[in-house]
């Protein structure tokens, strides 16, 4: 219940011929809605032939079923969900993008963020390039249809082009004739391959989206791996693997990814309960009953139970019928949101020492909030307790962490946190446990909570920095 926002989601699946794949395509979208709420595309790659429908809103609001007959069969296809970690929320900048080049067409979604989007921006549009969007995705596109004019094929395109961009990248991108998945080289976001009893090939954000259409999970693409399939098959170029040290983003675990999700060999939800076990054993409180904030503190509260030994309880009923984008950034919006998604059960929490477990702390505006609502409907203490380390530094590979300046714990110790947002105590999981997640250090990206980046640090501005660009164009 954090004020974070999601990442992206990508989905492609390659079949041996035409068939229905808008519908497949749907079914793993919807599956991969909690990624993202503001807009939803799919395009469909009928041997060449390029139908798309794309639009703001819900997977459900986008894709009614004429919409989706229209889109007709086809050998290949792609999808996405966007939250607007770069680039405004407009309709031009809702995915896949569709680019035609000189040697043919190329749909592609992307996860994750450029760190270095503003420079190569700069530099193609000195070059005469004309972007229609204000997302890094679209500099993707060019950097790769740039290669493509030198390289004998788009995957060698790709390869080099990921040579060029750094970052943040999972993508997946249909050619005329191919499928292309591609990670970057720290493996940043997920990204992971599954097949079909009928011979489908599929990429998916989270394995939760293959689940969903009846594929099963084969492997995850490696950081720096390339997967291409065509009519030969499918086969890896692993040329960049290896290259940079894996970083992870962790807050997959803490909060993005679906809890039956499964990464990098990893389950979520033991990831989530092994946070609150570290949770308990860092910062062990008096308390009658453990409750968790849905959905995401959930699992972790239920980790806080059992290694404390103190009895779980459901503590908010949640109004399922509200996405997570209702809350508007306006702060009486939001703090009104937050009341009618979210109302505590008085004969839970009335009376009770309540352990109060989130995953993250942003602002303070939410949780505050939050505990507002338990105040009132009786708790006696509420001793709150977070999923991961504070948040004192911005995020540069695709979650919505950008001004430092707005992160309370960024100007606030935690003692003075507890009293600003009015708990008896408060207490963030570590970041040596938070590595420990999955059993053991894999290498996690920490740079939010001031572990360090793992790439140079971007120029160019705030995350509106394309908009800003724009902006000064049209005053000249």
């Amino acid at each position: 219940m954090s004020q974070l926002r999601e990442e992206c989601g990508v989905f492609g699946v390659c079949s041996r011929g035409p068939d229905d794949l808008a519908t497949m395509t749907y079914y793993a979208l919807y599956a991969l809605q909690h990624r993202g709420q503001e807009s939803a595309g799919i395009v469909v790659n009928d041997d060449g032939l390029f139908t798309y429908a794309k639009g703001e809103g819900l997977v459900s609001e986008v894709f009614h079923p004429e919409k989706l007959r229209s889109l007709g069969s086809g050998n290949i296809a792609v999808g996405h969900v966007r939250y607007a970690t770069t680039g405004a929320k407009l309709q031009q900048n809702i995915q896949p993008l569709i680019v035609n080049h000189h040697k043919g067409r190329l749909a592609l979604c992307h996860n994750g963020n450029l760190s270095n989007s503003y420079e190569l921006r700069t530099k193609l549009e000195e070059q005469g390039a004309i972007f229609h969007t204000t997302t890094d995705s679209e500099v993707i596109s060019y950097i790769i249809v740039q290669e493509r004019l030198r390289q004998p094929s788009i995957e060698k395109a790709v390869a080099a082009a990921m040579n060029v961009i750094e970052g943040a990248y999972s993508l997946v991108i249909s050619s005329p004739r191919k499928l292309i998945a591609a990670r970057d080289p720290h493996g940043f976001r997920p990204l992971c391959y599954g097949e079909t009893d009928d011979g489908k090939i599929v990429f998916a954000s989270e394995t939760c989206a293959l689940d969903a259409v009846g594929a099963k999970l084969v492997r995850d693409i490696a950081p720096g791996e390339i997967a291409v399939v065509d009519a030969a098959g499918i086969r890896f170029d692993r040329s960049l693997c290896g290259r940079a040290e894996k970083r992870f983003c962790v807050f997959e675990y803490i909060y993005f990814a679906r809890p039956d999700s499964v990464i990098d060999g990893a389950s979520v939800s033991r990831a989530r309960r092994n946070a609150g076990r570290f949770l308990a054993q860092e910062h062990p409180a008096d308390a009658d009953i453990v409750i968790g904030v849905p959905d995401s503190g959930l699992e972790a509260a239920i980790g806080y139970s059992q290694e404390s030994g103190i009895p779980y309880a459901i503590g908010f009923t949640k109004n399922k019928y509200i996405a997570r984008t209702f809350i508007s950034p306006g702060q009486e919006q939001r703090d009104r949101g937050v009341g009618i998604k979210l109302n505590p059960i008085r004969d839970v929490v009335e009376g009770k020492r309540v352990v109060l477990i989130d995953d993250s702390i942003v602002r303070g505006t939410t949780c505050r909030h939050i505990v507002g609502l338990l105040r009132q409907a009786g708790a006696k203490e509420i001793h709150f307790r977070v999923s991961a380390p504070p948040f004192i530094k911005s995020c540069y590979y695709g979650t919505d962490i950008d001004d430092p300046d707005v992160l309370i714990a960024n100007r606030l110790s935690a003692p003075e946190i507890a009293r600003e947002i009015g708990v008896d105590s408060l207490g963030y999981l570590s970041i040596g446990n938070v590595r420990l997640l999955t059993g053991e250090d894999t290498g996690f990206c920490t740079a939010c909570f001031g572990g360090g980046y793992p790439t140079a640090v971007p120029s160019g501005g705030s995350k509106g920095r394309f908009e800003a660009k724009i902006s000064e164009k049209k005053q000249v």
